[in-house]
């Protein structure tokens, strides 16, 4: 049974054992759509919804990494007999990999429940908000599907469960992705107020929207990506609509957007995933620590799993004064000696005492890092990365999957930059001005100049390890560019394999070429 089956049988054994009221019921009985509708609650079903955004986007070994370790700006090297795994995190940075890969096996099968879950609830007779906001959560799933394996498998509410699903191409998947949320964007709500930013709302809509058009030709011609003048132009009457709410600013320390109460203080955050304790998803709490545990050494507060480095050629593109980089964070550095953003160098506790590894080696990050590392110096190679700062107030100084950073998916940043990218595409003018802003923001030097070569490195610099390097790079190009560490340039890997299981049991799918 596939899991999708495996789930409509629970579903329906749960509601017939609610429903019944006599010790003879006899097992076999049927039960019927009202009968099901009465037992079986909404709320509950889209909750089941918003909490599958969780295994896919926040585990660091999901789709996360399938974004980030095949790009310029994560690799994940092996250590004497540490984050071997087999070779799957190599394969990853080195474009190897094969349609039996786990993590791609696992985010192609998290995605598709996303959209299972979101679905479901269409189902149930729910109000047009709550469809709206499943409806929204689906194109999530859609668009993300589609972004690492160009088709889609795609079930309408009430279809037979006992059929293989349709798959979409990447036009349908585009129409489809497009239609549902100008659809839907009425019946969402208004961020603020009593939406919070990990509800579904208008502006989340219309950002999923700028990142459908401004993708498109890349969806449909991965190889030479066109932009169409009329899907720029969307982009930026979509950017203008959200920047015309006023709702929205730029963060005064960058940081902030990822923080332990990034809900609270920061203006950037226009979609996101609630986190922290209570909020309990795939895992007992949430991943949100996935993202400062690989990186950080066992020695360092809180312990992290020394695993997670950047590469020396991405992090000369930040300016030393870039704000980006990282540096002390309030709530962190002093109670625990850590920085965030880039760690480089010594590292200290919060005494300010010089730390060491645990082989007593002074606990010196190095720029150098191979993809297999040994010798003795194998745990302090790398420059380490701390983009959401690890939250101390909850978890008192260790590690936990009870971190309340809440999980940012868009932020005011993207709709900026994507709306001086679709100027620079359409020959308008602006794009300057928007970048400056952004970098005058970040402390960074003002440009005398904007192209898409500045543009795309100004998205890295913005945006690192949030889960959308590979696709902008294969929107601008760049994918197949061999960088340190990556020298294939084979155009197979500008698509994922679909995992051999789902062929098997899909005859709607088809491999993708060269797998």
């Amino acid at each position: 049974m596939t899991l999708h089956k495996k789930i409509a049988c629970i579903l329906l054994t749960a509601a017939v054992f609610v429903s019944c009221t006599k010790l003879d019921e006899k097992l076999g009985s049927t039960l019927t759509k009202n009968e099901a509708d009465s037992v079986i609650k909404v709320p509950s079903l889209l909750k089941t919804a918003y909490d599958a955004l969780q295994a896919p986007y926040q585990d660091q070994s999901n789709f996360w990494s399938l974004q980030c370790m095949t790009a310029d700006e994560a690799v994940a090297p092996t250590r004497g007999g540490d984050w071997d795994d087999n070779g799957a995190w190599r394969a990853m940075k080195t474009h190897d990999w094969t349609p039996d890969h786990i993590q791609i096996v696992n985010s192609f099968r998290n995605l598709q429940q996303l959209q299972f879950n979101a679905t479901n609830v269409l189902n149930f007779k729910p109000s047009p908000r709550q469809a709206a906001e499943a409806r929204f959560l689906r194109a999530l799933s859609v668009f993300s599907v589609l972004d690492g394996w160009g088709q889609v498998p795609f079930r309408e509410p009430n279809d037979n469960l006992l059929k293989a699903p349709k798959v979409l191409q990447p036009a349908e998947a585009v129409d489809l992705v497009v239609a549902e949320l100008n659809d839907i964007i009425k019946d969402l709500p208004d961020i603020g107020g009593d939406v919070p930013a990990f509800i579904a709302n208008k502006d989340a809509a219309k950002v999923l929207l700028m990142k459908t058009y401004l993708n498109k030709g890349a969806f449909l011609n991965r190889q030479a990506p066109t932009f169409a003048a009329a899907d720029m132009q969307q982009v930026i009457k979509l950017a203008d609509e959200i920047i015309g709410t006023g709702r929205y600013a730029l963060a005064e320390n960058y940081f902030d957007n990822f923080a332990y109460n990034n809900d609270v203080i920061s203006k950037e955050l226009i979609f996101t995933q609630q986190n922290g304790p209570g909020h309990s998803t795939v895992r007992p709490g949430n991943a949100a620590y996935c993202h400062w545990a690989p990186t950080l050494h066992y020695h360092q507060t809180p312990g992290g799993w020394n695993g997670f480095t950047t590469i020396p050629d991405f992090y000369d593109k930040f300016e030393a004064a870039d704000k980006r980089r990282g540096g002390d964070y309030p709530g962190v550095t002093n109670v625990t000696g850590l920085k965030v953003g880039f760690l480089l160098g010594q590292q200290y506790n919060a005494a300010g005492e010089a730390l060491k590894d645990r082989k007593g080696n002074m606990l010196i990050f190095t720029r150098e890092i191979k993809l297999q590392e040994t010798g003795n110096d194998l745990e302090v190679k790398g420059i380490r990365v701390v983009k959401y700062p690890p939250d101390m107030v909850t978890l008192n100084g260790s590690n936990s999957n009870n971190a309340s950073n809440d999980w940012v998916f868009f932020r005011y940043a993207d709709v900026l930059l994507m709306k001086a990218e679709a100027l620079l595409r359409s020959g308008g003018a602006g794009a300057p001005a928007i970048v400056n802003q952004l970098r005058a923001k970040r402390g960074a030097s003002t440009l005398g100049a904007v192209d898409l070569n500045t543009l795309i490195d100004e998205r890295g610099r913005e945006f690192y390890w949030e889960g959308f390097r590979r696709q902008d790079l294969i929107r601008f190009g760049k994918f197949l560019q061999p960088w340190q560490l990556k020298t294939k340039t084979d155009p197979t890997y500008l698509l994922f394999p679909i995992p051999s299981n789902d062929l098997a049991v899909n005859p709607n799918l088809k491999q993708n070429p060269g797998y």
